[in-house]
């Protein structure tokens, strides 16, 4: 039952009671045990059979409807996390507190953190679809994944022979009337770069620069948007300051996922106090250009700084070693690096930096890498690789997940298409994605699916202020039930 207000007379109504339950369960990657519970016990008081794999997904299945036991199975894929992202000032905590929606000029929105539409819209849509007992469809399973946003584990884990659908129908991409038939596949870089320590200088005192309240968003669908990059832009106002002012780093942060841009870094530096002063001034300066730089995509940067109430430590990384430390990350491949030439607009090869924590004696730096071709993925992730082996440091690759490669001509699209024409006067547009889905994980343990994937407009994913259309969440809802009516029913002749 819904009881927070907000809810009150959305329709379809099955699928926001759902969504909202899960908006009630903390759920960020690698951390989806409590609502696995909620949803095993809400399967058995239906009588549905569920089960929980080796990986932690769970497998829902729903018998088909009378008349219709000899249809082609479906599968209807969703994830159980998502990512975790607030505003710096807001009190919340993403592992205990529940996300608090608000409803605004037709959207569903969480205003300071990420509302979990990314796939909670998904999940709740499939829950939907298997306790309504007016639907007809074939044979259905429900398939819950775990970990998608942090490494993909679920569907990694995923054993084979686990599905016995022909169709799999994914929920989880993010632009109503398209249906999409691929997307990028990624892989980690995990840099280690060489930061040694020199002792702080007697009587130097200490400097807390922050750059904050930048727009970040999804490191895939976003990154050509040209929005700040909170690490790079405070590595290279450091950089800048560093020519006219002696300065050491004690620590440095940004970022928290390697799956979204960042929005906020800090940095503490320690610097002669006779000093300290006139950098602060600079620091404004820079400010206000900065400010006026990216009035377009973060029209609410802030780069501020403040005395450390905390005694100076006594080890920083020296000017020199800090400055080619500082080099190595800003000119390692970043952003777009290869338009694809199959889809218009859409990128095909891309490069995030995603987190870094920058100490006397040990700095890392995590990077994700995507492509829609798993050679290209490859070759730029070697590319980084050696870029950071030649600074002086070390690179690592993992958890890298493979393409999903578009199948134009399978029969799933052609009946999906139908479906989509019939029900809005015209098909749906075709797209590939420039982010992971699991569905080329899935296609290797299941070579035999044939895949699909839509959903709703939600706009900002990975970002505080996550919003989801009201309107095209209702329109998913028709689409799906008209789809497993249709593919339950023998195909059409082409007369």
């Amino acid at each position: 039952m819904i009881t927070d207000p907000i809810f009150d007379g959305l329709e379809p109504q099955p699928v926001w009671r759902h969504f909202a339950h899960l908006c009630a369960i903390p759920r960020p990657s690698k951390h989806e045990a409590a609502l696995r519970r909620e949803l095993m016990a809400w399967a058995k008081a239906r009588g549905i059979p569920a089960r929980e794999d080796s990986a932690g997904n769970l497998i829902l299945n729903k018998p088909a409807s009378p008349g219709r036991e000899a249809a082609p199975g479906i599968v209807l894929q969703g994830h159980l996390d998502m990512v975790c992202q607030k505003h710096s000032a807001h009190a919340h905590d993403c592992f205990t507190d529940p996300i608090r929606p608000e409803r605004e000029n037709g959207w569903l929105l969480a205003r300071h953190t990420t509302l979990g539409a990314d796939n909670g819209i998904g999940v709740a849509l499939a829950l939907a679809a298997l306790e309504d007992e007016a639907l007809a469809h074939g044979p259905l399973e429900v398939l819950l994944t775990v970990d998608e946003e942090a490494g993909m584990s679920g569907a990694r884990g995923l054993a084979a022979g686990t599905l016995a659908g022909r169709y799999l129908l994914n929920l989880d991409t993010e632009e109503w009337g398209q249906f999409y038939l691929g997307c990028a596949g990624g892989v980690d870089v995990l840099a280690r770069l060489p930061s040694p320590a020199s002792p702080a200088p007697a009587g130097w005192v200490g400097l807390e620069v922050r750059l904050d309240g930048l727009t970040g968003g999804h490191s895939g669908v976003d990154i050509h948007t040209n929005r700040a990059n909170a690490i790079r832009l405070l590595l290279a106002v450091l950089l800048e300051l560093g020519l006219p002012y002696r300065f050491g780093i004690a620590e440095l942060r940004g970022g928290s996922v390697r799956n979204a841009l960042p929005r906020f870094a800090r940095a503490h530096v320690l610097m002669p106090a006779l000093q300290r002063a006139a950098f602060l001034h600079a620091l404004q300066r820079l400010e206000a250009r900065l400010q006026h730089q990216y009035r377009a995509t973060d029209p609410h940067l802030a780069l501020v700084a403040t005395p450390s109430a905390e005694p100076a430590p006594m080890e920083m990384i020296a000017a020199g070693a800090w400055r080619r430390l500082a080099l190595a990350l800003l000119t390692a491949p970043y952003g777009v690096a290869a338009m694809s030439q199959e889809f218009p607009g859409v990128v095909e090869t891309s490069n995030n930096l995603g987190t870094l924590h920058v100490m006397p004696g040990h700095s890392e730096a995590g990077l994700l890498v995507r492509s829609l071709k798993n050679a290209a993925r490859d070759a730029l992730a070697h590319r980084i690789a050696a870029h950071f082996q030649a600074a002086g440091g070390s690179a690592s690759l993992a958890g890298a997940y493979p393409a999903w490669e578009p199948q134009p001509d399978a029969a799933l699209l052609a009946r999906c298409q139908a479906v989509y024409r019939d029900l809005y006067g015209k098909p749906a547009g075709l797209q590939v994605i420039h982010a992971g889905l699991e569905c080329g994980l899935i296609a290797h343990s299941h070579p035999h699916l044939q895949m699909l994937s839509f959903g709703p407009d939600i706009r900002g994913a990975h970002a505080p202020g996550e919003r989801v259309d009201i309107a095209s969440v209702g329109r998913c809802w028709q689409l799906l039930t008209a789809l497993l009516d249709r593919l339950s029913q023998p195909e059409r002749s082409a007369a």
